[in-house]
């Protein structure tokens, strides 16, 4: 199996399991607030991904150089999970709790864009025309898929759309940083001192937030959904993403994400009834369309 498709594979599975992200924080939320989640979540992801670090041996971060000592990279690496984890989904948190399911999809979908632009400026990544194309369907795809005409247009909603702008906006920025930590550190280690990093977010605005909310009834519904979100939609997912950016371009490897809000739509006709419009499967169509086409554009080629 070529990097390529495997990068892809990993991208799209990662993109998938955050597909079942919202609905799951969603619910949490209502119990638990925004940065307390965010920190069971962190602390879940390092204590599973620590562990299979340590069965690995505990190699160091250097992928040259397995013996390397883990804090040659430490500074950068804690910087880049304070960005990406600590304060991108602190404020998918914040903006999940206060806005709706239908302005998550829509905005969020400005990432891949978001990223191609960090590629550009902080990779050297050429924008070939193919690859505009890509983006520019696969962004067409979500829009049909969400039915953007759906969201609700309120003043209540502002702060939470704002919040999830910034999300989308500082996890572009974060994945661009994390392609280019990914050429010379090892995958596994990288995302463990990453979720460290957004800790240094999470903990302190837990503190802050417990002063005055309360975490409710963790019923086993709950406590099932935080396990989710710390093992499934964190340690596996965050890895898997950062792998898919270590095999692929930035550019090509964001397209992936385009596959949450399909599995989004998915799950609520499965779980939920919801149903399935012909602009859903259009809108499929053109997201399938534009992730083959930014993968099918050789590395450097201009097109």
């Amino acid at each position: 199996m070529s990097d390529e498709t495997r990068g892809l594979l990993a991208g799209l599975t990662a993109s998938a399991i955050w597909g079942g992200m919202y609905v799951v924080s969603k619910v949490a939320l209502e119990v638990i607030p925004p940065f307390t989640l965010l920190s069971l979540r962190l602390g879940l992801g390092t204590l599973a991904l620590g562990i299979v670090w340590l069965r690995q041996g505990g190699r160091g971060i250097a992928r040259r150089d397995p013996s390397a000592s883990l804090r040659a990279g430490l500074p950068e690496v804690l910087a880049l999970g304070l960005l990406g984890y600590g304060v991108s989904l602190g404020l998918q948190f914040v903006g999940t709790r206060l806005s709706t399911a239908s302005h998550g999809a829509v905005i969020t979908s400005a990432t891949p864009a978001f990223v191609f632009l960090f590629a550009r400026w902080l990779l050297g990544e050429r924008v070939s025309r193919r690859r505009a194309a890509a983006l520019a369907l696969a962004t067409l795809g979500v829009l049909l898929v969400v039915d953007v005409r759906a969201a609700e247009l309120t003043p209540g909603l502002f702060r939470g759309n704002l919040a999830l702008a910034g999300a989308g906006l500082t996890w572009a920025w974060y994945s661009a940083l994390g392609r280019r930590a990914a050429r010379r550190m090892a995958v596994l280690p990288l995302s463990l001192v990453a979720f460290l990093g957004g800790l240094g977010v999470a903990l302190p605005g837990a503190a802050w937030e417990l002063r005055t909310e309360t975490v409710g009834a963790l019923t086993p519904g709950i406590l099932l959904g935080v396990l989710y979100l710390g093992i499934v939609s964190t340690a596996v997912a965050a890895y898997l993403w950062n792998k898919a950016f270590e095999l692929l371009e930035a550019g090509p490897a964001s397209l992936t994400f385009f596959a949450q809000p399909l599995v989004g739509a998915l799950l609520g006709a499965l779980l939920l009834g919801e149903r399935l419009t012909g602009g859903f499967l259009a809108g499929a169509a053109l997201i399938s369309l534009g992730v083959w086409l930014a993968a099918a554009t050789p590395e450097g080629v201009e097109s």
